[in-house]
């Protein structure tokens, strides 16, 4: 599990066919094998740490379903370890379990800070709510505004500076993880009757969501 704070921009070193090898000298210095890794939002397992980089093995799926398989060597690439019980959550719950891929609308400035817009797929789009988390590369983020299609959310320059996200360009791809608490509240729904009042915090608490 992981909080959408990212430690380090890493650099990708190679991508093989089942395994990719990122640079990144401050994950890497208390890393060991085995430990999870979320690359650009995808958790990834550490499979090997020579120096100050480490390789991953990745899945099929996964260079299928993120957009991993398009890195080269060069590339940077979010990177965050997963949290322990003393980590601060600064962001919010992210299972390094990529949704989907979205792609980047438009990226603009507004005063100090900067507007993101990304179309995501539509079977995602439900899940997004004004003032709502969303992961995008891994990074955690607030939803600012909802449309049809897409979405928007505002950048501080502290974010664009420290992730691969103030180097996004219209047409780009990035993977989008919805918050998990929405996924579950619809499965509730899907599974339970519910009554005429909906979801309400008796039902939430009832079923351990709060």
């Amino acid at each position: 599990m992981f909080s959408g704070i990212i430690e380090e921009l890493g650099q990708v070193i190679e991508v093989g066919a089942g395994s990719i090898t990122i640079e990144a000298p401050v994950v890497v210095s208390d890393t060991q094998v085995s430990d999870s890794i979320a690359v650009n939002g995808a958790c990834l397992t550490v499979a090997r740490v020579s120096g100050i980089s480490f390789t991953a093995d990745v899945m099929p799926e996964t260079f299928r379903c993120t957009t991993l398989g398009a890195l080269s060597p060069g590339d940077s690439v979010n990177l965050e370890r997963a949290v322990t019980p003393s980590t601060r959550l600064g962001g919010h719950l992210v299972l390094g379990h990529v949704d989907g891929v979205g792609r980047v609308a438009s990226f603009t400035a507004e005063g100090a800070a900067f507007i993101l817009t990304v179309e995501a797929p539509r079977d995602l789009m439900r899940y997004v709510a004004p003032k709502g988390s969303i992961a995008i590369d891994g990074v955690s983020l607030t939803v600012a505004r909802l449309f049809d299609s897409s979405f928007s959310v505002s950048l501080v320059t502290y974010t664009c500076s420290n992730t691969t996200l103030g180097r996004t360009r219209p047409g780009q791809q990035v993977n989008l993880e919805v918050d998990v608490l929405a996924r579950y509240i619809e499965r509730l729904q899907q599974t339970q009757p519910v009554s005429r009042q909906g979801i309400t915090w008796g039902l939430l608490e009832q079923n351990g969501f709060i």
